[in-house]
C-alpha cells in the first residue's frame, strides 16, 4: 500500500479509517503520573479542558472553530514534547435537556407531571444514554485528540460529590442564603434564569398613560396623577406611586394617596430619588413583586409585595376580576376597561428592549420568588485579584486578546449575588431539607433522616436544583478529584492543576469563565501543594491563560441564524471537502479579535492544497521506487528530525532546507501567540510555493536513475527530498491530521517509528539554522525566472519554445546565473544567457531593482503598446514614490513607527526610484512611431 497511493486524493477514503484507529488505539490517553514523576510531569504538562457542549447538542461552526483551535494547540504541544492532556465531556444542560424530554413526552400524549419526579428523571437518564453522546461522536469522527478515558459528564457520581461539597461548604461559610428576590422567570421553562440567560431584542410596543385618582382623607379630590407603563397588567400589584422629591410639578401631592384603578385599593405616594423626572410623566407605579427596581423602592419604603401572576404568567387570585387570564389577554382587557372608565390618558408608540429566555425564546417575566443565592463578593474579590498584576507585575491569568481583561474586570467589579436555584427536575438537587416542625433548614453532605435543629423526622428535600453553571464552574477542580483527593487524584491534581489554557468564545465569558475562576480560586486554596505547603494564590487559578476566539460568520460577515437561513453545517461541509480542508480554512482565518467570514470557496481551495500535497507524495514515492530499481536507496533512520545543511550540496538543496527552518520558526512563533492564520499561511506558502512549485520542479532536473547516474548525487537528492517532505508533514500535522497521517505512514512503508505522526516530534526552530543570505540568493534566482516567464508571455513566445535572453546584472547575479544555468534554462525555457552591460535597444525587456532582462525573439515590437505600458509603469512608480516620500517626510510617523517598518519603507523608496529611472530610460529609447 504505502507507495501505491490512489491517483486521486479522496478524504472520505482515509478520514473514517484514521479517526477510528486513533480512538481504538487510545493514542491520546494521558495516564496519571506515578508519584515520583509528578514534579517532572508538572514542568512539562499542557492541559486543556473542553468547554462542555450541552448533552443535547449537535456540532455547529462555533464548536468546529473552538475544537479545531484546541486540537491544533494540543497536537502541537504534544509533538513538542509536552505531557499533553485534553479533557472531553458534556454538560447536563438542565433547561435544554428537560425541554427536549418534555417535548418527547408531549408527542406521546404524556407529561413530566404525569410521570412524577422520580420516573421523569429516569426518563431523562434513558434519553441521555440513547441520544446524549451525539456531539462527542462527531468529535471522534473529526479526529479530536482528546483523552477519551477521562470523559466526564457533569452529573457523574464523582462530579456530583464535588457539587454537593461545594454547596455545603459555602453554606457553612455563610455564603449561601435563601430569600425572596426579583428573578428573571421563564413562564415556559417555569424556572428562574440568570441575567446572562436573558437575550434582549428591540420591540415596538406602547407606553400607556393611566390616570390614578388622588385621595385625601379617604376621598377623591378630583385631581389625577398620570403614570406611564409598558406593562399595564402589572398595575394589579401596585402598592405605591413614586415621584422625585424635587419635582416641582408634584410638590403639592407630598403625603397624599391615590386610588388604584380597577382594584379600588388605596396606595401611597412615595418620594424617591430613583425616579427620572424626564421619562414618561415623571411618576412611576411601584410593583415590588414584578420589577427589580420597584422591589428596591419597596425595600427602602417598607412597602408590601403583591404578586399577581403565577408560574405560567397567568393572573392569579390577587388579580381580582382578571384572575385566570394570560398576561397579554389581561393587558388587553385592562386597557379596554381603563378606557371605558375614562382613566386611559393616552397611548404612545414606544420602542424598548424586551428580555427573552435564551433557551425557548419566551418573553421573560420579572417575578418575586424565593431562591437560593451565593454572596458573591468574597469569591469575586479573589477572581479579580487573579487577573490583575501582583506586586511584581505578574498576572496569574492572562487574557488573549488583552481587551477581554477589561471587559471581565468591569463585570466582576459590578457583580450581583448569584441566584443558583432553578425550578427544574433535571439537575443536581439542592442538598437542603425543610423541617415541618421547626421550619428550619438542614443542609448536609449525606441525606439526613432527621432535622439537625429539632430532631424531627418530618423533613422534605428542597425541590429546586442547582444552576447548571454551578456544576460546570467547578470542573477544573472536580475533574482532577476534588474534594476526594486520593493518592491517584492527588497525582493528577498536582500535575495538571492549574490547567494551561482555556479556549472559548466571548459568549460564555461570564456564564462559565468567570465562574470557574471564582470557584476554582475559592476551593483549590484548601488543597496544599505537592510538598504539603499552602497553595499560593497564583496556583489556585483554574487556568493560566484564556484565549477568546472570534465568531464564525457567513461569507457576508453576517451572524449565522436559522431565521436568516445562512447557517453552515460543518458536518455537511466536511462531507464535501474533508475535515482537513475545513480545519485549515478555519485556521487560516483565525486571528485574535477578528471574526471569521467563512467562505466555502476557500475550503474548496484548501482541498486543492491537500490534493497538491497528495500529488507531491505520489511523485516522491514514484522516484523512491525508481531509485530502488537501480540500487539507489536512502536510509529511513535519517528521517524524523530536521535536515541539516550540507555546504557542498547544490543551491536548491541548501535553500529548501533553509526555507524549511525559516517556516518552522514562523509556525512555532505563530502558534505560541495564537496566530493560527499566520501558522496556516506560512505552511501553505512553503508547501504550495517553495516545495511544490519550485523545489520539485528543480529536483526533476537533478534526479537521474539511468546508467550515467551519479549514485552519490542522486542519493543525496533523494534523501533531501524525502527528509524535507517528512519534516513538512510533521509541521502540517496539527492543522491537517488525516492527510499527514496517511502520507507519513506511506513515507515509512507502513512501518513508522511511532503509532501516529501525532506522537512524533514537531519540527523545532533554531534561529542559527535560518540562513537569510541563502534565502536572499535563491530569491534573486526565482525573481529572474519569474520575470523571464512573464516577459515570454508578454512577447508571445510559444510555450515549448526555448529563447535566448540578455541579462544585465551585478557580479553576484551573473555568477549565480552561471552556476545555475541549467535551472534557468529548464524552468524558464531559455536556450542561451547573454550577459550584457545594457539590453539591446528594440528588445522586449523587464526592469527590476536588481537586474534587467530582455528576450531575444524575432517579433516586431508593438511600439504604441510598449509606450503605453511604460507610461502606465511610470505613473505607478511616481505615485508610489510620492507616497513613500510623504510618509518618510512625516516626523510623527518615523518617530512612532517600528524601526523595521521605517527601514523597509526606505528600501522600497530606493527600489521604486530605480525602477522609475529605468522605465523613463526605456521609454526614451523606444524607436519613434512610423
Amino acid at each position: 500500500m504505502p507507495h501505491d497511493l490512489p491517483k486521486a486524493y479522496d478524504p472520505t477514503a482515509i478520514e473514517d479509517h484514521w479517526a477510528e484507529y486513533w480512538v481504538r488505539e487510545n493514542l491520546f490517553a494521558q495516564p496519571t503520573p506515578a508519584a515520583g514523576e509528578v514534579d517532572g510531569a508538572r514542568e512539562r504538562q499542557f492541559s486543556i479542558l473542553l468547554p462542555p457542549p450541552n448533552v443535547t447538542g449537535r456540532l455547529h461552526m462555533g464548536h468546529m472553530l473552538n475544537q479545531t483551535e484546541m486540537d491544533i494547540l494540543t497536537r502541537w504541544r504534544r509533538m513538542s514534547g509536552r505531557r499533553a492532556l485534553w479533557l472531553p465531556g458534556t454538560d447536563h444542560a438542565g433547561i435544554a435537556t428537560q425541554m427536549m424530554v418534555e417535548r418527547q413526552l408531549t408527542s406521546e400524549g404524556s407529561s413530566r407531571e404525569a410521570l412524577g419526579r422520580e420516573k421523569f428523571v429516569e426518563r431523562v437518564w434513558d434519553w441521555k444514554r440513547h441520544y446524549g453522546g451525539a456531539i462527542l461522536e462527531q468529535m471522534k469522527r473529526l479526529g479530536a485528540s482528546v483523552d477519551w478515558n477521562r470523559e466526564y459528564f457533569t452529573m457523574d457520581e464523582r462530579l456530583s460529590v464535588a457539587v454537593r461539597e461545594a454547596f455545603v461548604k459555602l453554606h457553612e461559610q455563610g455564603l449561601i442564603y435563601r430569600g425572596a428576590y426579583i428573578v428573571n422567570w421563564c413562564p415556559r421553562c417555569q424556572t428562574a434564569i440568570s441575567d446572562l440567560e436573558v437575550v434582549y431584542d428591540e420591540h415596538k410596543g406602547h407606553l400607556w398613560e393611566i390616570r390614578y385618582p388622588v385621595h385625601e382623607d379617604g376621598r377623591e379630590t378630583g385631581e389625577y396623577l398620570t403614570i406611564a407603563t409598558t406593562r399595564p397588567e402589572t398595575m394589579l400589584g401596585d402598592v405605591a406611586v413614586a415621584i422625585h422629591p424635587e419635582d416641582e410639578r408634584y410638590m403639592h401631592l407630598h403625603g397624599k394617596k391615590l386610588r388604584l384603578p380597577l382594584v379600588d385599593r388605596e396606595i401611597p405616594i412615595v418620594l424617591d430619588d430613583y425616579v427620572s423626572r424626564d421619562f414618561g410623566t415623571g411618576a412611576v407605579k411601584v410593583t415590588p413583586a414584578h420589577d427589580p427596581n420597584d422591589f428596591a423602592i419597596g425595600e427602602r419604603h417598607n412597602l408590601p409585595s403583591i404578586s399577581v401572576m403565577d408560574a405560567t404568567a397567568h393572573i392569579n387570585e390577587n388579580g381580582g376580576a382578571y384572575a385566570g387570564l394570560d398576561r397579554y389577554a389581561a393587558r388587553k382587557k385592562i386597557v379596554e376597561d381603563l378606557e371605558a372608565l375614562g382613566l386611559l390618558a393616552g397611548v404612545k408608540d414606544h420602542v424598548h428592549n424586551v428580555g427573552h429566555c435564551d433557551r425557548c425564546k419566551t418573553v421573560v417575566e420579572p417575578r418575586l420568588s424565593t431562591q437560593w443565592f451565593i454572596k458573591i463578593q468574597p469569591l469575586a474579590d479573589k477572581a479579580i485579584a487573579a487577573v490583575k498584576p501582583d506586586a511584581d507585575g505578574n498576572k496569574a491569568i492572562r487574557f488573549v486578546p488583552e481587551m477581554y481583561e477589561k471587559t471581565y474586570l468591569n463585570w466582576m467589579e459590578n457583580i450581583h449575588d448569584w441566584c443558583i436555584s432553578r425550578q427544574l427536575w433535571w439537575g443536581h438537587r439542592i442538598p437542603a431539607w425543610h423541617c415541618s416542625a421547626c421550619h428550619k433548614i438542614t443542609v448536609a453532605r449525606q441525606d439526613p433522616d432527621k432535622c439537625a435543629h429539632c430532631g424531627s423526622a418530618e423533613i422534605t428535600q428542597e425541590t429546586d436544583v442547582l444552576d447548571t453553571w454551578f456544576s460546570s464552574g467547578l470542573l477544573p477542580v472536580s475533574v482532577f478529584g476534588w474534594p476526594n483527593i486520593t493518592a491517584e487524584t492527588r497525582a493528577d491534581f498536582d500535575t495538571f492543576y492549574p490547567t494551561s489554557l482555556l479556549v472559548t468564545g466571548f459568549d460564555i465569558l461570564f456564564f462559565w469563565v468567570a465562574r470557574m475562576i471564582m470557584l476554582g480560586c475559592w476551593f483549590s486554596a484548601d488543597v496544599p501543594m505537592a510538598d504539603g505547603s499552602p497553595r499560593p494564590a497564583a496556583e489556585t487559578v483554574p487556568f493560566r491563560e484564556v484565549y477568546i476566539h472570534a465568531l464564525v460568520r457567513d461569507a457576508n460577515r453576517e451572524k449565522m441564524s436559522k431565521t436568516k437561513g445562512n447557517v453552515i453545517d460543518p458536518i455537511e461541509i466536511v462531507g464535501q471537502y474533508g475535515t482537513d480542508a475545513v480545519r485549515f480554512t478555519l485556521a487560516s482565518m483565525a486571528s485574535p479579535g477578528t471574526d471569521i467570514a467563512f467562505n466555502v470557496a476557500r475550503t474548496e481551495g484548501y482541498r486543492a492544497f491537500a490534493n497538491k500535497i497528495w500529488n507531491a507524495a505520489r511523485f516522491i514515492f514514484m522516484n523512491v521506487d525508481r531509485a530502488a530499481e537501480v540500487g539507489i536507496t536512502f536510509h529511513r533512520d535519517m528521517l524524523g528530525g530536521m535536515p541539516a545543511v550540507d555546504e557542498d550540496a547544490p543551491l536548491e538543496q541548501r535553500w529548501i532546507i533553509a526555507e524549511l527552518w525559516a517556516t518552522t520558526a514562523k509556525v512555532n512563533q505563530a502558534l505560541g501567540s495564537y496566530r493560527f492564520d499566520d501558522a496556516a499561511n506560512a505552511i501553505y506558502q512553503f508547501f504550495w510555493g517553495s516545495f511544490c512549485d519550485w523545489y520539485l520542479e528543480i529536483v526533476k532536473i537533478r534526479l537521474n536513475f539511468g546508467e550515467s547516474a551519479n549514485k552519490a548525487a542522486s542519493t543525496q537528492d533523494l534523501t533531501t527530498l524525502v527528509q524535507v517532505f517528512e519534516a513538512a508533514l510533521r509541521l502540517l500535522s496539527p492543522l491537517m491530521p488525516f492527510l499527514t497521517e496517511e502520507l507519513w505512514y506511506a513515507v515509512y512503508d507502513g512501518k513508522p517509528p511511532a503509532k501516529s505522526v501525532a506522537l512524533s516530534s514537531y519540527p523545532f526552530d533554531d534561529d542559527a539554522m535560518v540562513d537569510e543570505n541563502l534565502l536572499h540568493t535563491m530569491s534573486l534566482l526565482k525573481d529572474l525566472i519569474v520575470e523571464i516567464r512573464s516577459l515570454r508571455k508578454e512577447v508571445g513566445v510559444e510555450e515549448k519554445a526555448a529563447v535566448a535572453i540578455e541579462l544585465r546584472a551585478d557580479t553576484q547575479l551573473r555568477t549565480l546565473s552561471e552556476e545555475n544555468r541549467d535551472m534557468i534554462e529548464r524552468l524558464a525555457r531559455v536556450s542561451e544567457i547573454r550577459f550584457m552591460d545594457a539590453i539591446t535597444a528594440g528588445l522586449s525587456k523587464h526592469h527590476t531593482a536588481n537586474f534587467d532582462v530582455g528576450v531575444v525573439y524575432e517579433r516586431t515590437i508593438d511600439v504604441p503598446a510598449e509606450r503605453e505600458r511604460l507610461t502606465r509603469d511610470i505613473a505607478k512608480y511616481e505615485k508610489g514614490l510620492a507616497a513613500a516620500e510623504r510618509q518618510l517626510g512625516n516626523e510623527g510617523f518615523t518617530a512612532k513607527a517600528p524601526a523595521h517598518i521605517v527601514e523597509g519603507l526606505k528600501k522600497q523608496e530606493a527600489e521604486t526610484r530605480l525602477l522609475l529611472e529605468k522605465a523613463r530610460e526605456a521609454l526614451k529609447n523606444l524607436p519613434p512611431e512610423s
